[in-house]
């Protein structure tokens, strides 16, 4: 089935029916957006949990140079002056999304969380159907790296339990590692390199996930556990290492498994972002899993710096602010405009928004100018997301050779996703307005690639 030409726009009047704050509390520096909010573009969030606005399901948000209408009423979808639609790329699924997709609005992908929750936005078909990307890509337009940091003084945090008393913990029996996960088989395949590793040192473990050790009672509340309430954080912070393996290995992706073992006084051993020692302090505050041959190896080295007090204080030098080098984390902690746990600034969310309102803006003002005068005003250059926003590399075992379920598991949904992303792209380009449609097309596709044609 598909929409008459001019069936997706609905009459302006009926606008009417939604409640618009008159005005927010905050004009960017460079606002001198005076009109009224019937003639403002809409942003509509497509992932109404996410709507970043509260307690009404429509505002008006003045941004730095401009201002639009915001909302997760999907009512608005085929209206014309909706401008763009923002979706959050964990729950972003091919066989939902809004078809037809028109030619006047853009698509934004909001996506902090792990790469695992969607690969369809990892492959080139899946990405590129989005205009504007905040992802934890560094190249993404709005970029979240940093996420899980929530100030350069969160570093500088004296060492929650001293080198000492950890020495003295270690003669009583306290392992020099530990581990805590509940998030068993996931891509990373990071349980199979730890249960190498525990061959060859003694790790505690917590946790569901290669469990051999309880927490105490008052410790059990998962809630306590995620978070960083005192005594959570001095029963983890006793120990000397934690292995901080993230459930995905993509570029710039770290998570508090990194960030708080640094704030603790702990030295994390890190396996995740490829790209990590881009981020840190200075080139001597994380061990990278992958700079080592095998888990012996690795050990080997744990062993070595256990027993060795000086040496182990050089990954703890970064407490004291001239430790510091790295330039470019400095740098973009400074020049974030968004905050964590931080009042003074806008959250990530409302950052986003503005950002896609802004340009939005700018977007439909040169269209309007190259309407007036095309010879002297070009349109606006269209803007595509790449995989540089986003693309994460297909799952790859933990250690050694795979003749299990993960093999099954990861890798295959990896390229069904592909098939997801070129089915959605098929429907868009056929201005399908049904999505249940994309299966046929998937089978399509099948078709024409095991005939050479595609």
């Amino acid at each position: 089935m598909r929409l008459e030409r001019a069936g997706p726009f609905k009459p302006q009047s009926a606008l009417a029916d939604m409640e618009f704050a008159p005005m927010s509390s905050y004009r960017g520096p460079g606002n001198q957006d005076e009109r009224s909010n019937k003639e403002l573009p809409i942003i509509l969030w497509w992932s109404g949990g996410l709507f970043p606005h509260f307690p009404g399901d429509t505002e008006r948000i003045d941004c730095a140079t401009s201002s639009c209408l915001a909302t997760s009423n999907r009512k608005v979808q085929l209206y014309k002056r909706t401008s763009s639609i923002i979706f959050y790329g964990t729950d972003f699924r091919a066989y939902e999304a809004p078809l037809p997709r028109l030619r006047h609005q853009t698509w934004a992908l909001f996506h902090e969380e792990s790469p695992m929750n969607n690969y369809l936005l990892s492959h080139g078909p899946g990405i590129r159907m989005f205009n504007y990307t905040a992802t934890f890509r560094r190249e993404s337009d709005y970029p979240l790296t940093l996420q899980w940091l929530p100030s350069l003084s969160y570093l500088l945090e004296p060492t929650v339990v001293s080198l000492k008393e950890k020495n003295h913990l270690r003669l009583k029996g306290l392992a020099p590692v530990l581990y805590m996960q509940s998030h068993c088989d996931v891509p990373s395949d990071r349980d199979r390199y730890v249960r190498e590793l525990m061959k060859y040192i003694q790790v505690d473990s917590y946790g569901k996930c290669l469990n051999n050790k309880a927490l105490p009672a008052h410790l059990e509340d998962t809630s306590t556990a995620t978070g960083e309430e005192a005594s959570f954080m001095r029963f983890v912070g006793r120990y000397k290492f934690h292995l901080a393996l993230e459930n995905g290995r993509c570029a710039d992706y770290m998570t508090e498994k990194l960030w708080r073992p640094l704030h603790q006084g702990c030295v994390p051993v890190y396996r995740g972002s490829p790209v990590v020692a881009d981020w840190m302090p200075n080139n001597h505050s994380v061990i990278i899993i992958d700079d080592f041959v095998s888990p012996k190896a690795l050990a080997d080295f744990l062993k070595f710096l256990d027993g060795n007090d000086d040496e182990y204080a050089k990954y703890l030098e970064f407490k004291n602010i001239r430790s510091i080098t790295n330039a470019r984390l400095l740098e973009a902690l400074e020049a974030r405009e968004w905050g964590v746990n931080d009042m003074s600034k806008p959250n990530y969310l409302n950052g986003f928004e503005c950002y896609v309102c802004d340009r939005e803006n700018a977007r439909l003002a040169a269209e309007q100018a190259n309407r007036k005068a095309p010879r002297t005003n070009p349109p606006p250059k269209p803007k595509m997301a790449t995989n540089a926003h986003m693309g994460c590399p297909l799952p790859s075992p933990g250690y050694g050779e795979v003749q299990d379920l993960w093999l099954q598991m990861w890798p295959q949904d990896y390229w069904q996703s592909l098939d997801q992303a070129e089915g959605l792209e098929s429907l868009i380009r056929a201005n399908e307005s049904n999505p249940a449609l994309l299966w046929k097309h998937i089978q399509r596709i099948a078709v024409s690639r095991a005939r050479g044609k595609h």
